[in-house]
């Protein structure tokens, strides 16, 4: 059952479109669309059951893998067919995969059965392949880029390539130095790199004398650019072997395809996998956010929702520093419709959505912001109506909708079917609405459908309180007369007062048109809301003396178990001290008998002579004295060891409040960890958007359309999925110019001039990276790099790099007379 009218009236598409949002993988956001409502009881334990355990697993469990969730469905589906091959980029993705499957994999195979049952047998089946991630392994490095080692082949080619690039330049050199020679070079210039080509700066007048092709010249015209005829070949060998290069790598990723086709089946299941925990922890994490909990399923019939909040009231009420009032409503197979009456803007209403919205939730196996001793029982359908669906192409206005919503009901409706309609009745003459609303109440009563409705018609709050067989329950919310204000709370057992004529007063209409009101009312009508009023009050003042009496019971009771438990650790404490008494005094006289024998001995022994006689004594009652300062050090030992006991646990009963309130304000847990190849990322200076290709200890490369973008690791940030696609569309929308401030202010304090000297060569290349992103960016149209002439070495690896980054249209050596190879030229598109 997915019904869009139903879910927008609910508010549920918005749930749907939380959990979508926090979804990283494609197949995630697909699964939120496709999950539909069920009525099949155990497919609805199974999904709360996976929601509950996912969130305990992203509350507590550190060692669960937060990141590495990417799609591989895409490039692992064109696999199972013959011919087909893996690319680079693929390649990557699938070693972040298999990687994250190895994580879950090992979290729940070292997990104690019994704890998390549910996922660890939803992970069983899932194999681990450590020979695909080793052979990943030897072809990729950690940056994802193919290793020389990956075939002897290639080895051999990258090492031939390295020795010509070397004599290549070796021999440029030679060439530039005996043109310097022979005086048609000056001095202090340097070999020139255009688009891969060694390039010898000659005076123009003398190019001739250099055996070569004229490549370019200086814009004054005095500086020809030739290619040496001697170093073509080198070249032609370099090119050759770059060719040779790509068409290795091609045959090692045809290869790795070859190998990876028989277990593609299963790596599929693996992708489906890693979209499922993706999809269930988008869901825990939501859970989390709305502060949600698993209830009870019900077994007879008796729907018990205690504290519970409407999740997307509580949000915005949260975002204004307000305070949601939680909601406490009760049906069972006796009292199975409650007719909400009361005030307007009273709340009636979110009575009404609270509980449509948490059971769809429910029974779309997302756990719900109530308390976990709630209980929800299973409907085969939902059926509202909610709001006004009048419509001048169908010819249906306010009422007329109505009746069509109540011909759809009562066509399907029964004991499983769950009815919310609001402000009953309404929208016609009172009379004749409100005697039809009670036929239709009447049937719906006669079917045994639950339902939640709201009314202001006095006829139906009699029915509901006819009491004996009849299955309808009125329910108040409550109002306070004093200030005239709704306390948006719900009570059962009582209707309603719509309290018009007092808010009539409260507004400022005039008295005597509200007394000429109660009038026109009739007495009877007064009578009822002023007998209503009075047995409200009468029914709060009994409430508040039974609440005192039952916390009058519960504080007798507690004191009472206190003195029973007392009375026994008294009892069990006088036990076991008679019982060490018992023991000590046996000690004791075993003791003093030998001591007392042995006096005796001594003195026979002596022949009772005086003064041995009076040292025996002495010695015994030394032996007294001693027993005695021994019992009470025993007994100060013991006072010791109790208090200190008491401490211990009066500590540890803080340390527990300490943690309590900590994770009390606690943030709502989100996904971190370090990036994957194949992740979606936003780069946080422009809010453009991207897919991580490779990944390195400084930095990530960003693939954004196109364009490749290297940047470190604290410029970009993760995204969904949704995200990505969403933004994705918008920057393919129509062009719109936006001006930042942040550009502008950068482009005023921008340097055109940057000094390198000094600079290792991995910070020079780092420091360049990021000003000629920023030149691009700002749009400037050249920059001078100055990094000295020293060996060359900075140099001529600053312009080889340099000639890698699109955009660039040139890069060159400074005229002679400003620095000449000791100054880089850097042209900008």
């Amino acid at each position: 059952m997915t019904d869009a009218r139903l879910e927008n009236k609910l508010g549920f598409d918005r749930i749907r479109q939380m959990i979508s949002d926090r979804c990283s993988t494609d197949y995630a956001s697909k699964r939120v669309e496709r999950e539909e409502f069920s009525s099949d009881r155990a497919e609805i334990c199974k999904r709360l059951q996976l929601t509950d355990e996912m969130k305990l697993i992203v509350m507590f469990e550190e060692s669960f893998p937060t990141g590495g969730y990417i799609d591989c469905l895409p490039f692992l589906t064109p696999l199972l067919k013959e011919g087909s091959n893996i690319d680079l980029l693929s390649l990557g993705k699938l070693r972040t995969m298999t990687d994250t499957i190895r994580k879950i994999c090992w979290f729940f195979r070292n997990t104690k059965d019994g704890i998390y049952p549910l996922l660890k047998r939803m992970s069983a089946p899932i194999n681990n392949y450590p020979e695909i991630q080793r052979r990943i392994d030897v072809i990729l490095d950690k940056f994802g880029e193919v290793k020389d080692t990956a075939s002897d082949n290639l080895y051999g080619i990258r090492k031939n390539l390295k020795e010509k690039e070397a004599a290549l330049s070796k021999r440029a050199n030679a060439i530039l130095k005996k043109a310097q020679l022979d005086g048609i070079t000056d001095a202090d210039l340097g070999v020139s790199i255009r688009d891969g080509k060694y390039l010898i700066p000659v005076n123009t007048a003398s190019k001739r004398s250099l055996p070569g092709f004229v490549y370019d010249e200086s814009a004054s015209g005095k500086t020809s650019f030739i290619e040496p005829a001697e170093i073509i070949e080198i070249e032609n060998d370099i090119v050759d072997l770059r060719f040779a290069e790509s068409r290795e790598i091609a045959r090692i990723l045809y290869e790795f395809s070859e190998f990876l086709r028989p277990y593609v089946p299963d790596l599929v299941k693996g992708a489906e996998f890693i979209g499922e925990i993706d999809f269930l922890i988008s869901k825990a994490q939501t859970a989390i956010d709305l502060i949600a909990g698993m209830p009870v399923l019900s077994e007879d019939g008796t729907l018990n929702l205690r504290k519970a909040r409407h999740p997307l009231l509580e949000k915005a009420l949260k975002k204004e520093g307000k305070s949601i009032c939680p909601l406490t409503v009760t049906l069972t197979p006796a009292k199975h419709i409650l007719l909400i009456s009361g005030p307007n803007a009273g709340g009636k209403s979110v009575c009404l959505k609270t509980c449509g919205l948490l059971q769809y939730m429910f029974q779309w196996g997302m756990l719900i912001p109530t308390s976990e001793v709630s209980e929800m029982p299973i409907f085969d359908r939902i059926l509202v109506s909610i709001g006004d669906d009048q419509s001048i192409d169908k010819d249906l206005s306010t009422y007329s909708s109505f009746l069509s919503d109540m011909k759809e009901m009562l066509s399907v409706a029964d004991s499983k079917t769950l009815i919310l309609i609001d402000e009953f009745g309404s929208g016609t003459e009172p009379a004749a609405g409100g005697a039809i609303a009670e036929a239709i109440l009447s049937e719906l009563d006669r079917r045994g459908s639950y339902g939640v409705i709201t009314t202001h018609y006095t006829n139906l709050k009699l029915y509901a309180a006819r009491g004996g067989e009849c299955g309808v329950a009125n329910g108040a919310m409550l109002f306070d007369n004093k200030s005239i204000s709704p306390l948006f709370s719900l009570e059962i057992g009582l209707p309603g007062n719509s309290f018009a004529f007092e808010l009539a007063r409260k507004i400022g209409l005039p008295e005597s048109i509200v007394k000429d009101a109660e009038e026109r009312a009739g007495d009877g009508y007064v009578g009822i809301e002023r007998n209503l009023r009075k047995i409200e009050r009468n029914r709060r003042a009994l409430d508040e003396k039974l609440s005192r009496i039952r916390r009058t019971d519960k504080t007798l009771e507690n004191i009472t178990d206190k003195y029973q438990k007392e009375l026994s650790d008294i009892k069990e404490q006088k036990r076991i001290i008679l019982d060490e008494a018992k023991k000590e005094a046996q000690e004791i006289v075993k003791d003093a008998n030998k001591k007392v024998e042995n006096t005796i001995r001594a003195i026979k022994e002596a022949q009772a002579q005086k003064e041995q006689t009076k040292e025996a004594r002495k010695e015994l009652q030394d032996f007294m004295s001693a027993l005695q300062q021994k019992k009470t050090s025993d007994q100060q030992a013991k006072d010791e060891y109790i208090d200190r006991k008491l401490g211990q646990i009066a500590k540890r009963q803080e340390r527990w409040k300490d943690r309590k309130k900590e994770e009390d304000s606690a943030p709502a847990v989100s996904r971190n960890g370090s990036l994957k190849v194949g992740e979606k990322v936003r780069i946080k200076d422009n809010g453009m958007v991207g897919e991580i290709s490779k990944v390195s200890s400084k930095a990530v490369t960003v693939i954004i359309g196109n364009i490749s973008s290297k940047m470190p690791h604290d410029k970009v940030e993760r995204i969904s999925s949704n995200e990505y696609k969403t933004t994705l569309r918008k920057t393919q929308q129509a062009p719109l110019q936006v001006v930042d401030t942040n550009i502008s202010e950068r482009k005023l304090n921008f340097r055109t001039e940057i000094d390198l000297r000094g600079e290792r060569l991995q910070n020079a290349i780092d420091i360049v990276t990021k000003y000629v992103d920023d030149a691009i960016m700002l749009n400037i149209s050249s920059v001078r790099i100055i990094h000295g002439k020293g060996t060359g070495v900075l140099r001529e690896e600053l312009q080889k790099y340099l000639r890698t980054i699109p955009g660039i249209s040139s890069v060159r050596d400074e005229q002679v007379q400003f620095g000449g190879a000791g100054v880089t030229i850097v042209t900008f598109d």
